[in-house]
């Protein structure tokens, strides 16, 4: 069982954390200054620290340096105000595992624990994944880098994008990586960061499609107190906590055309102006983009400003859905199977045969994220060494035949109740193209169920509505312009 310390002079802070804590299976004490923490821990050896930014004896800078003497294994997450973000950034590169920000969510803390704890376990508990592979009767395996989760497809399509990362990373061009929603884009980004000369440095990354056109601005910029109603602190902007290391803007062409212009002004002169600041602050950030749209084709639209985009465009990645390397969707599998028995505390080895089947005839809609969810569910359910279909969701396990049952019939003779299916010259070389069939008529029976309401066909599909949007605007029936 994990041992946690926790370090508040705020004594309500300490009483909370503790219990909500021990409710969730961790010993845990407490400590009201910083000299009474590393007293304790000259005698204690805890797996993790969790610690005020600002105590009344020390500074966070000042704590964690003397835990790293008294115990060096131990994890540090730091609790900091927005205030204090940048020093806790500093404190990042000391050596802290993470920090989270106050109001303080107890699914965040929990989440940011668990991740410290599981990263410090595969440090000292190395994985087997040539015994998940024989186990599961195929060649899953997993490719692990130096960087923990991040694996790289053996598949031609990601040979490429790999090369791609390696000729970039030690540059400072900015990329644009495109791919659909769920494709790893912002893996890929994190590869390129710890691939590059500022490895070490803060890596941001900010979704844009979840920033409304008033948040935008302070989100990436920063803002002084008082700069708009509901501004009672400074707040520090992702680029301002980036500096030195890399941003990463994922769905790039959904920030609005005020905010791109300010974003100009970063690429050009490597500065920023908080919302309702009077001064300029330089940065040195390298910027990596994402966008599931062509943002050339953006520009011409007029929705996207052409100049910024020459800035963005000094080299680009494009990411292959998954459906387009199925070479490589058993090895993600596995890979996702060995992350979710370290966050579950399971050991099931791999997939029977029948699975394998099925993920491998899937179409993912939703990529490698998808992919992802449905392991993770699978695992939980699973109670022997191997997945078996009955912990797979039934529209995976039954997708061809929903669709099938869905589209009119050939009127070709059955055979022992099968159909009898005559496959026409060529009929090989057109999977992408029947694929992408598949999805227009999954789509559409989608939107006819729900009487053409988007966002009941997104529900209906499992996907968020700019996924189902994005997916629309591949087929011009939908008319999406």
């Amino acid at each position: 069982m994990h041992k946690i310390l926790v370090v508040d002079d705020d004594n309500d802070m300490c009483l909370l954390l503790t219990r909500f804590l021990t409710r969730n299976g961790y010993v845990v004490a407490s400590a009201n200054s910083g000299q009474t923490a590393i007293d304790w821990m000259k005698k204690n050896k805890p797996d993790l620290v969790l610690c005020d930014f600002r105590l009344d004896d020390m500074t966070g800078v000042d704590l964690l340096g003397k835990i790293k003497e008294a115990h060096p294994e131990a994890s540090v997450i730091i609790i900091t105000g927005y205030s204090d973000v940048k020093d806790a950034v500093e404190v990042m590169k000391l050596g802290a595992y993470d920090y989270v920000t106050k109001p303080l969510f107890p699914d965040e803390i929990l989440l940011t624990i668990k991740k410290a704890l599981s990263e410090d376990t595969n440090e000292k508990t190395p994985t087997k994944p040539a015994a998940a592979s024989a186990a599961s009767g195929g060649n899953t395996k997993t490719k692990n880098t130096n960087t923990g989760n991040y694996i790289t497809g053996e598949s031609p399509e990601f040979a490429t994008i790999v090369k791609q990362i390696d000729l970039v990373s030690p540059t400072n061009f900015s990329v644009i990586i495109y791919g659909e929603s769920g494709s790893g884009k912002e893996e890929i980004a994190q590869q390129i960061h710890r691939k590059s000369k500022r490895a070490g440095k803060p890596f941001v990354a900010i979704d844009c499609g979840s920033l409304s056109k008033e948040l935008a601005g302070s989100e990436l910029f920063g803002h002084e107190k008082g700069a708009f109603t509901g501004a009672l602190n400074q707040k520090i902007g992702s680029l301002e906590v980036a500096n030195e290391g890399t941003v990463f803007l994922d769905e790039i062409g959904n920030l609005s055309y005020d905010v791109q212009v300010s974003l100009l002004r970063v690429v050009q002169e490597r500065k920023i102006r908080r919302v309702g600041g009077n001064k300029d602050i330089d940065i040195d950030v390298r910027i990596i983009v994402a966008s599931n749209e062509k943002l050339w084709d953006a520009a011409r639209a007029g929705k996207f400003r052409e100049d910024l985009y020459h800035r963005f465009n000094e080299f680009s990645i494009e990411v292959p859905s998954l459906r387009e390397r199925k070479q490589d969707i058993m090895l993600f599998a596995q890979h996702f199977l060995n992350l979710t028995n370290i966050e579950l505390g399971k050991d099931v080895k791999g997939f029977t045969k029948e699975v394998q089947d099925v993920l491998n005839n899937y179409i993912w809609y939703g990529n490698l994220r998808e992919l992802k969810n449905v392991i993770k569910r699978a695992t939980l359910l699973t109670d022997g060494d191997l997945v078996e279909s009955k912990s797979l969701p039934f529209e995976i396990n039954n997708f061809y035949k929903l669709q099938f049952d869905s589209l009119p019939q050939s009127g070709a003779a059955k055979t022992d109740g099968q159909a009898a299916v005559n496959a026409p010259a060529g009929y090989e070389n057109k999977l992408k193209t029947a694929n992408l069939d598949a999805e227009y008529e999954v789509i559409l029976d989608a939107l006819k169920q729900s009487n053409f309401n988007k966002s009941k066909a997104a529900k209906l599909l499992n996907v968020d509505r700019k996924t189902l949007y994005n997916k629309m605007r591949q087929f011009k029936e939908f008319n999406m312009d």
